[in-house]
């Protein structure tokens, strides 16, 4: 039988069965089921050759694996749930790629859930994934429902949190400390000679509280904590928040010499704030970001920041995910790879 004829058998088959087997790919390619479900998956253990004529196959034929078939038939998808609060900040778009590079050589695919920092959407998120019976979770944070903490432990599926740590709830987490950041960033400014110091966040996530913690605990110990300078607004973080709430705080307090920012984009909407309005920074009031964005070494001045282990959280929270997948053993239950201060030209 000819290549052509082969084909037309197999797309008549598929055709009477409404789908192109992964067992009509695998005869197509000359290589066992097992082997094709492999190469699609992209798994290491394929020779390059048999990827590349089972790929082929797949093509010639029209294939579109079934993820909820195959999840069906060994009780288990290929598949990891990771849930962020936001796609739209670039620190967890540089978590997620480095989560998929650690998860796409093990043929894992990555499901991401976006739950706009709303605890109730992320237990939604997560009721609706566990019904892909995942391998394994990844989690922002601990600040969730308590039925949604029920529900991971329930489930009994692998998980790690990520960007947080919690010492005492032995926990698989990954990540640094936001209140110890928080002190940094203060102690920072006041050995800069700065008095009047205020601290601006947005959006009151679990994580901009505890750097808003740190930094009023290191101002306390330093007497000269004043909270009437600390700026707290559930609006969204942003560029142009953080030069409205920079003109409004020294309209108010024009004695302020130093202001953190709990984001990198507010720390530079100030910037450009001052720079429209002639203020000099750090002369006049020297401003420190978090995160440090990539654009952040552009501003001007060059905005100093705390600079955040993202990629690194992705990467060996996924790593350590795989381990527990696999029943590797995990030498402690927390990993603080710490965290940077970057200091510019506006502290």
């Amino acid at each position: 039988m000819t290549a052509g004829n082969s084909d037309r058998k197999h797309r008549r088959t598929s055709r009477a069965t409404g789908r192109v087997t992964l067992d009509q790919v695998a005869r197509h390619a000359g290589v066992s089921p097992i082997t094709a479900s492999r190469a699609l998956r992209g798994l290491a253990s394929v020779a390059p050759d048999l990827v590349d004529r089972v790929r082929q196959a797949a093509d010639a034929l029209g294939y579109v694996a079934n993820p909820a078939a195959r999840a069906l038939a060994s009780q288990q998808s290929q598949n990891v749930v990771v849930l962020v609060p936001s796609l739209g900040n670039q620190l967890f778009i540089d978590m997620l790629e480095a989560i998929h590079a650690v998860m796409q050589p093990h043929g894992l695919e990555v499901l991401i859930g976006n739950h706009h920092y709303d605890r109730d959407e992320e237990e939604k998120l997560l009721r609706n994934y566990l019904s892909y019976q995942p391998r394994g979770l990844l989690l922002t944070g601990f600040d969730r429902t308590e039925s949604t903490r029920r529900l991971v432990e329930a489930s009994g599926v692998p998980c790690v949190y990520m960007m947080d740590l919690d010492p005492g709830a032995g926990l698989h987490c990954v990540g640094f400390s936001q209140v110890r950041a928080g002190e940094t960033a203060a102690r920072h400014l006041l050995q800069r000679g700065r008095k009047r110091l205020a601290y601006v966040g947005a959006q009151l996530d679990q994580r901009t509280l505890l750097r808003g913690e740190g930094y009023r605990r290191a101002l306390q110990q330093a007497g000269c904590y004043d909270p009437s300078l600390e700026v707290l607004t559930a609006r969204a973080s942003s560029v142009g928040l953080g030069g409205e709430l920079f003109g409004q705080l020294l309209a108010n307090h024009p004695d302020v010499d130093a202001i953190f920012f709990g984001n990198d984009d507010l720390a530079q909407g100030a910037l450009l704030e001052a720079l429209r309005n002639g203020i000099r920074v750090p002369e006049q009031v020297a401003v420190l970001g978090f995160n440090d964005l990539p654009s952040s070494q552009f501003m001007v001045p060059r905005l100093s920041s705390i600079r955040t282990p993202r990629k690194a959280i992705g990467m060996q929270a996924a790593e350590r995910l795989l381990d527990l997948i696999h029943g590797r053993m995990v030498d402690a239950p927390m990993l603080d790879l710490g965290f940077e201060l970057m200091v510019r030209e506006s502290s």
